[in-house]
């Protein structure tokens, strides 16, 4: 059975956000959900955050991560220094490598891993993030040789953007891990 991390960005994830809907919904239907509030999530701390994560991974040990926004800025701090490798790992919404707010300066400029921690990886990105160019998008995809799912003016991925309920990411959850096929 699969377990599954979530793990939000600056700001947290809370409801209507995509992965509040999103943990609730694999909870009540599929399987083993740990969606954590990492400490201060309007204003993060990455030696914080990179512990508080790091412990969720060695403790609830999941066999898949699903990370939005800044969260998969972290999670490529971790894989940078080296973390078990999860089943499947979905990037929603990465910002740029090179973010310059304020608040946030610590986690950047940040490098890319080799590795993205999983046997199977894929990003969402839209055309029109405040955070990520596609092209930068496509410079990941290269990096990492992942899939990458490219929406249609979705801002960054979130309920302001009319993401709460969203049945793609929920398919994409449920689908059976063993079984790699192109992208929903």
């Amino acid at each position: 059975m699969d377990k599954f991390l979530l793990l939000h960005g600056w700001g947290g994830s809370d409801y209507p956000h995509w992965q509040a809907w999103l943990a609730s919904e694999l909870a009540k239907e599929y399987g083993t959900v740990s969606f954590p509030l990492i400490h201060h999530p309007h204003h993060p701390n990455k030696k914080k955050w990179m512990a508080q994560f790091r412990k969720h991974l060695q403790e609830f040990r999941p066999t898949t991560a699903i990370c939005h926004s800044l969260a998969c800025t972290v999670w490529m701090a971790l894989c940078e220094e080296g973390i078990e490798e999860v089943e499947r790992l979905l990037l929603v919404a990465p910002p740029s490598r090179h973010t310059d707010i304020e608040l946030l300066k610590q986690f950047f400029p940040h490098q890319l891993p080799k590795s993205l921690g999983a046997k199977e990886a894929m990003m969402v990105v839209s055309t029109n993030d405040p955070y990520l160019s596609l092209e930068e998008a496509h410079e990941y995809q290269r990096h990492f040789g992942t899939q990458m799912l490219i929406l249609q003016n979705a801002g960054h991925i979130n309920d302001k953007s009319g993401y709460g309920p969203w049945p793609w990411v929920l398919e994409w959850a449920k689908r059976d891990p063993s079984v790699l096929s192109e992208p929903l």
